[in-house]
């Protein structure tokens, strides 16, 4: 997860995870492979979507935020991730992760992720 800087125009020295708008042009999948090489330093071969969420915009209240969220799986340790963006960038536990001060998203998609069927899948791999 990536602790956001005081400058995050959401989520402000908050926990989030690795995430951003997409680029015209981008399809959903390819701005979470490339967010997450930028902000991470790491690539996955399959990132498997989780849905399509929303939830209101924190800068402007007559908004809402679309949300494209995937899951995958990774072999990576703390020391392959590189710090993108953000104060820290670092692997937590479950149990670490819902004690965070949340960004919105993060406070959305975070339990029910921990709850689901995927998560569960992605346990068994290990």
């Amino acid at each position: 997860m990536q602790h956001r800087d005081s400058k995050a125009r959401t989520a402000a020295n908050q926990w989030a995870f690795p995430g951003g708008s997409i680029e015209p042009g981008e399809e959903p999948i390819d701005a979470a492979h490339r967010e997450l090489l930028e902000e991470t330093g790491l690539s996955v071969d399959e990132l498997t979507s989780y849905g399509v969420y929303e939830r209101p915009s924190v800068t402007d209240a007559a908004d809402i935020v679309e949300i494209h969220a995937y899951w995958g799986g990774t072999d990576a340790s703390q020391d392959d991730v590189v710090l993108g963006e953000g104060q820290a960038m670092v692997f937590l536990t479950p149990e670490e992760a819902v004690r965070r001060d949340l960004g919105p998203t993060a406070e959305l998609l975070l339990p029910l992720f921990l709850a689901s069927d995927e998560y569960t899948a992605l346990r068994s791999r290990h």
